[in-house]
């Protein structure tokens, strides 16, 4: 529902209470036309985690870590393996 608002001497314009702290995109399509849409969005330092090989990557990490679960580590167990690795080289 379109609502009149108007503009304060230090040029800001209040949405109301339900919208403080989020983040907002403001387009401005041509002179006196303002679209405001509310968004999460991606600082600079972190878009290269949504390019698309970049992404895949993740996916199959995380498909892999999904599917393979962490366990216990017997530590006596790792003990032996190092030691005969060891006794190998």
């Amino acid at each position: 529902m379109p609502e009149v608002k108007t503009i304060g001497r230090s040029g800001q314009i209040s949405l109301g209470k339900e919208f403080a702290g989020k983040h907002v995109l403001i387009d401005r399509s041509s002179p006196g036309v303002w679209v405001i849409k509310l968004g999460k969005f991606v600082p600079d330092n972190e878009r290269w985690l949504f390019e698309k090989k970049v992404k895949q990557d993740l996916d199959k990490a995380i498909g892999w870590a999904e599917k393979n679960p962490p366990k216990a580590t017997d530590l006596k167990d790792l003990e032996e393996e190092i030691e005969q690795n060891n006794l190998e080289d």
